[in-house]
């Protein structure tokens, strides 16, 4: 069979067909361009309103963020000015006090960041049209089912930014927290680190700290017992406690640590064998247990040199108790043991009984 053209169309049928397409075109175009006019104020008015909501936003994040930065800044630079000072370095942790202005700084930042746009975001869909409560509705759910999940970072969370506000604890501070305790190395929003007395590190949850003690904030006190024979003279004692707390107060480091006059607050306890003199002196924080060892030490020097016995110490020569007579332990002698004794003659042995006197039965 032999091949042939395919059939081309005709003028005659192609000019309907483009007349038809283009009618088609210039409907669409026509109906479109209507619409756009149609809806190109509210179109415009929209957009403008998102871009105002956006700007407002951005600027007014940036405003809160640079007045909180510009807060904290001012916060760190008293604490560098206080520490500068004779006493800053007593009253004053300038890491303490950076790490509590950058922690509350943080929280501060994060929560206006996330209110401003969170409200900038639902603006925006409000501006759209679209429905927010059932996306409300969602969040809201997604949030119970995230807080319930996750109950104890959120205990830890929120744990920690009201012990940071409220500065309850900082850096170098020595506390007892209950499951742990040693010097704080580093406070954060969720843990707390701690070196223990031992060198260990210890990270405790915030939300797992009911109780805290810290020992760093005011002043601390050192006490000491000392144990004499209840022979000793108060009266000398108390002299060369006093003697031995003038010396000690006017040495340093130790007229520096020591924040109050060492004083003998009395008897503690009276026995038989011993009684308890009791000293006591307010000191600086933290520095208790090193002027408790060197008023000991201080102490034992100045009562040995006065001649005042501690309890347990050797006791002199001259106290030494003298070896018992052996003779104590042997009785005396009885009377009746010498048949010449007038005890002995005055004694009437009792007669036999003869064989014809009567004897008594029942």
């Amino acid at each position: 069979m032999p091949w042939r053209y395919p059939a081309v169309p005709s003028p005659a049928i192609l000019l309907p067909l483009a007349a038809t397409n283009s009618e088609d075109a210039t409907e669409s175009v026509t109906n479109a361009a209507s619409f756009i006019e149609e809806n190109w104020a509210a179109w415009l008015g929209i957009g403008l309103r998102i871009l105002l909501i956006i700007v407002i936003a951005a600027a007014l994040r940036s405003v809160v963020r640079k007045a909180l930065t510009k807060l904290i800044g001012r916060m760190n630079s008293s604490a560098e000015a206080v520490e500068g000072t004779a006493l800053g370095g007593l009253l004053v942790n300038a890491e303490r006090r950076r790490q509590r202005s950058e922690a509350i700084g943080s929280v501060l930042r994060s929560v206006a960041s996330f209110v401003i746009l969170g409200t900038a975001a639902l603006m925006v869909l409000g501006a759209l049209k679209i429905d927010l409560a059932p996306l409300l509705a969602s969040a809201g759910v997604a949030g119970v089912a995230i807080g319930f999940g996750a109950r104890n970072l959120v205990t830890d969370f929120l744990s920690g930014v009201f012990m940071i506000m409220e500065d309850q604890y900082g850096v170098g501070d020595k506390i007892d927290a209950g499951v742990a305790s040693g010097e704080v190395i580093e406070v954060g929003l969720r843990v707390t680190k701690l070196r223990g007395d031992n060198g260990e590190i210890w990270y405790v949850r915030n939300g797992e700290i009911k109780r805290i003690g810290n020992l760093s904030q005011g002043w601390a006190t050192a006490g000491v017992d000392v144990q004499v024979r209840p022979t000793e003279n108060l009266t000398h004692i108390r002299e060369v406690v006093q003697e031995v707390a003038n010396s000690l107060a006017k040495e340093s480091p130790w007229d520096e640590r020591l924040w109050g006059p060492v004083e003998v607050l009395g008897l503690d306890e009276v026995l038989l064998a011993s009684m308890t003199v009791r000293v006591s002196a307010k000191t600086m924080p933290g520095q208790q247990f090193s002027v408790e060892r060197e008023l000991r030490w201080r102490l034992k020097e100045a009562f040995d040199a006065a001649g005042i016995r501690i309890i347990g110490g050797l006791p002199p020569a001259e106290a030494e108790e003298e070896a018992p007579d052996p003779s104590a332990s042997v009785a005396a002698p009885s009377a009746l043991n010498n048949p010449t004794s007038p005890q002995s003659m005055a004694t009437t042995p009792i007669p036999a009984p003869s064989s014809g006197s009567p004897r008594i039965t029942k």
